[in-house]
């Protein structure tokens, strides 16, 4: 298995929940301004999207889209789930509300979004985060041990730290608790983010 990342993309909560389940996987960093891979490789050879998450199955399937990987994993490996008759579409439903609500509204920051687009961006973005931070079960979305929509929501949370958008209290205290985790250090460390 090998996933095709950018450091600080939203392919990090897919690193960090590979690490996390202790799974053998390859990675190669992607330059998203050129679309070449480490190595040299063409991203579009690899998915035509020309966009980071990409994993690569051993089989040789590819998966794209972060809502779609995060899910495969957390299939593939229980533990990153949510239990119970309504768990995989528990976090199918934050998964898509992560990337569909609040990873979008980060538009303007990455994009050379004007300074009105930014501050509008980002009263949208802390009010997405409120509902968020509203809805935690307990220390985590869904209870006591992260899922992978955690790991996604980690991700958006260190992108509101980076454009100084606000975050609620209890999101604040998520954050530093997934930032503790050894998987997330790994992953970190290996993007070159810490």
């Amino acid at each position: 298995m090998k996933l095709y990342y950018t450091p600080l993309a939203c392919s990090l909560a897919d690193h960090i929940a590979l690490i996390e389940v202790g799974v053998d996987f390859e990675r190669e960093r992607v330059d998203l301004k050129t679309k070449r891979t480490a190595s040299g490789g063409d991203l579009g050879a690899i998915s035509r999207k020309g966009y980071v998450p990409v994993l690569v199955l051993d089989d040789g399937e590819t998966l794209t889209e972060n809502t779609a990987v995060l899910d495969w994993i957390a299939w593939q490996y229980p533990a990153l789930g949510v239990a119970g008759p309504l768990g995989r579409t528990r976090v199918i439903e934050a998964l898509t509300y992560i990337s569909t609500e609040v990873h979008r509204s980060f538009k303007p920051f990455w994009h050379s979004g004007t300074d009105a687009e930014k501050a509008r961006a980002a009263k949208a973005i802390t009010r997405q985060l409120q509902l968020l931070s509203d809805s935690l079960a307990s220390d985590y979305l869904f209870g006591d041990m992260p899922s992978v929509a955690d790991f996604y929501l980690f991700v958006m949370l260190l992108w509101a730290e980076r454009f100084g958008v606000p975050i609620p209290a209890l999101l604040q205290a998520l954050r530093e608790r997934i930032a503790a985790r050894p998987a997330v250090e790994a992953a970190m460390r290996h993007e070159g983010l810490i």
